[in-house]
């Protein structure tokens, strides 16, 4: 078995949400939270160099008949741009709820509707992987 790790990403408009795997991807952990803005593809190809990413999994909103929506397009808009700029496979995952989800697990820990703005887009990413790498 190849030891990498997996990457999630929850896309967003303003903010994209990361999460990683351990090495042996078993377990899903929230990460970091950048920019979408320049220097994000920077910013990303570094964190697939320094934390040894094998594989990309790309969180796909669809609706709740499994179609796209507009926030769908961009995502698949996005992949394309990913083929270009990162060296590594990826693939997308359905993401149903996973940010409705982390909003309510962060609420659930006390966080304030201010501070979970701060961490929702890597929590989506963290139940996108794990959600993942259970099935």
């Amino acid at each position: 078995m190849d030891i990498y790790r997996l990457l999630a990403i929850d896309y967003g408009e303003k903010r994209i949400g990361i999460a990683l795997s351990d090495p042996m991807r078993t377990i899903s952990k929230p990460y970091r939270v950048l920019a979408n803005a320049e220097g994000f593809w920077e910013e990303l190809n570094a964190i697939i160099s320094s934390e040894n990413v094998g594989r990309i999994i790309l969180g796909l909103p669809l609706n709740f008949e499994g179609e796209d929506t507009q926030k769908t397009k961009e995502v698949r808009a996005f992949g394309t741009e990913l083929t270009d700029r990162v060296n590594i496979p990826w693939e997308f995952y359905d993401e149903s709820f996973t940010s409705q989800d982390a909003n309510k697990a962060l609420k659930t820990m006390g966080y304030s509707i201010k501070d979970s703005r701060k961490v929702i887009d890597m929590m989506a990413a963290a139940l996108i992987l794990r959600n993942y790498l259970d099935n």
